[in-house]
């Protein structure tokens, strides 16, 4: 299991050989041309790999199906904690938001975290989602953004705008793309 998508490892110690530890384990990475990280390049990697976070790109109306997490549900089971929920009606009603990936048509701006998407950069426009992650991605060389968009899915291609926190600035028009930016088939995670 990895937050980032990238082969990891957590390592627990009793805080008196934290020191010696790290000294150890940093040389070790070294040697094999890896690197430790802080947690803002986490979350980058982690969007670039589209692995949500728990309350950020979910809420209490999120479902599994939602987030593209169908798969993690077992299918074959007759029944299990949630089971009812998930068959309810209204989760699963055409038009409910899903994750999506964006990408600034520009390549360069970086949309703001709670921007409404619009269909059209006007003002007074209906939202139908909202960007949940939004990084500079050193990676891709270009910004990125997840969010929860109505009918995502059967979106991505299109172009929808992203509303700016100052008054002065247009809406940005940004790209619908899959939730996954970087390294779709998870190679990274057995290297």
């Amino acid at each position: 299991v990895s937050f980032t998508g990238e082969l990891g490892f957590e390592v627990n110690v009793p805080a008196a050989y934290g020191a010696s530890i790290w000294k150890v384990v940093h040389a070790a990475v070294d040697a094999l041309d890896g690197a430790a990280y802080g947690t803002e390049t986490m979350h980058v990697l982690r969007a670039e790999k589209g692995y949500i976070i728990v309350g950020q790109e979910t809420d209490g109306t999120v479902t599994a199906d939602d987030a593209g997490l169908s798969w993690a549900v077992g299918k074959s089971k007759t029944d299990f904690v949630g089971r009812r929920s998930m068959l309810r009606p209204a989760l699963n009603r055409p038009g409910r938001k899903q994750l999506v990936g964006l990408r600034s048509r520009d390549g360069a701006t970086v949309v703001e975290e709670g921007a409404q998407l619009l269909a059209q950069g006007v003002a007074g426009a209906r939202s139908f989602g909202h960007v949940t992650s939004s990084y500079f991605s050193a990676t891709l060389g270009h910004p990125i953004a997840l969010a929860m968009l109505a009918d995502g899915r059967s979106q991505i291609g299109a172009t929808v705008y992203a509303t700016a926190a100052n008054a002065g600035v247009a809406a940005i028009a940004v790209e619908v793309t899959q939730p996954v930016f970087f390294d779709r088939e998870g190679h990274r995670l057995a290297t």
